[in-house]
């Protein structure tokens, strides 16, 4: 699924207010920690991550790997914040998160 700009801007717009549901730790990115965001993808499909440490390429490192291992969308990454997006149904009426047609 690809998005246009405008279409990523409404996703980071509504994830401003989104708190974290998973944390990455000092362990990094574990097999528990991508099933966490599997599920959390399933049921919200707009989550925010947060991740712990001052290593800024690790958390590039970290974004990308989440989105190629669960298909996700990266919508946005600053600082600590990660959000994705990734939609579980393909039946309109039933998505958790409405984007626009642009």
């Amino acid at each position: 699924m690809k998005l246009s700009t405008k279409q990523i801007a409404h996703l980071r717009g509504l994830a401003h207010n989104l708190n974290p549901v998973v944390m990455i730790g000092n362990s990094g990115l574990t097999e528990n920690v991508m099933k966490e965001i599997e599920l959390n993808l399933n049921a919200h499909e707009l989550i925010k991550v947060q991740v712990a440490g001052d290593d800024r390429d690790a958390r590039k490192a970290i974004f990308e790997e989440i989105c190629n291992k669960t298909n996700a969308i990266a919508v946005h990454h600053i600082g600590k914040q990660l959000v994705f997006y990734r939609s579980s149904s393909t039946v309109k009426e039933s998505a958790k998160v409405v984007i626009p047609k642009l």
